[in-house]
């Protein structure tokens, strides 16, 4: 069983766990646990009649605990961290261990590894991403591995298989929060009620304090404003979106959006 799981890397990893994790919860529940094991072994060589009971005991006694088998839920980075070599879970525990909470720093992400400005991310940009990703933790990476990393990471986000990622499937990458902007009402409410959520809702986007908003600021602002009534946006839809919301908000031509601004076009007034 041991020279089984001596050839189990990211790629299959992933690809055994998505099999069973279909709705990307980040977890299976305990109970299928042996399911999972044996579909693995399956796909790791073994034959069918060589997976006994005997051994499947002890891949639950190795790798889950008995709250888990009796009914808890198994992490992927819980499975992932006991069952890979540290170079091959460190991509999978990143997308879980950092997510997101802003959009601006998001796009801020985003728009460093476009390069081309082409409103997708590339096989060699993700590349790299992933080669920063490794310099950023003091962990040495060789081509040949940085190759086979992009390429597993291609194939477990790239949805529709178009060899790029688009905002989306970046954003699950990294673990992007839910929409900041879903935490407020949209109907009818009174005049103060509007100005303390705009408040809140500036605040948040104005990440550098200065009372403006401009760059990635603008850029998350816009991705979360166009996924309220479209869930899926491609980066050359957001950045056509951008242009037209500067045209109208950046009333002093200064390529920034002030709070007076942004109030205006949202029928505010602050004062």
């Amino acid at each position: 069983m041991d020279s089984a799981l001596d050839r189990l890397d990211a790629a299959r990893f992933l690809q055994i766990w998505q099999y069973f994790d279909k709705d990307d919860k980040g977890y299976i529940e305990g109970k299928k646990m042996d399911d999972l094991f044996k579909y693995m072994l399956q796909n790791l060589g073994m034959k069918t009649d060589e997976i006994t009971e005997d051994k499947m005991r002890r891949m639950r006694d190795k790798f889950v605990s008995p709250y888990d088998s009796a009914g808890g839920n198994v992490q992927i980075q819980e499975l992932a961290a006991m069952m890979l070599p540290e170079e091959d879970n460190f991509l999978l525990l990143f997308r879980r261990e950092t997510p997101l909470d802003n959009s601006v720093e998001f796009m801020r992400i985003w728009r460093n590894y476009d390069t081309d400005s082409s409103g997708y991310i590339s096989s060699n940009e993700l590349m790299g991403f992933l080669q920063d990703l490794f310099l950023q933790h003091r962990k040495s990476i060789t081509p040949q591995k940085l190759e086979e990393y992009t390429d597993t990471m291609m194939k477990m986000f790239d949805k529709n298989r178009d060899g790029r990622l688009d905002l989306n499937d970046m954003a699950r990458i990294l673990a992007l929060n839910e929409n900041f902007l879903l935490k407020f009402r949209t109907d009818a409410c009174s005049v103060e009620d509007r100005k303390k959520d705009f408040e809140k809702i500036f605040a948040h986007y104005d990440v550098s304090k200065t009372g403006e908003l401009e760059g990635p600021e603008v850029d998350g602002f816009v991705k979360d404003m166009m996924e309220l009534v479209k869930p899926s946006i491609s980066g050359m839809e957001l950045d056509k979106f951008r242009t037209a919301l500067m045209g109208h908000c950046d009333i002093n031509r200064d390529g920034k959006i002030q709070k007076n601004e942004l109030a205006l076009c949202l029928g505010l007034k602050l004062s």
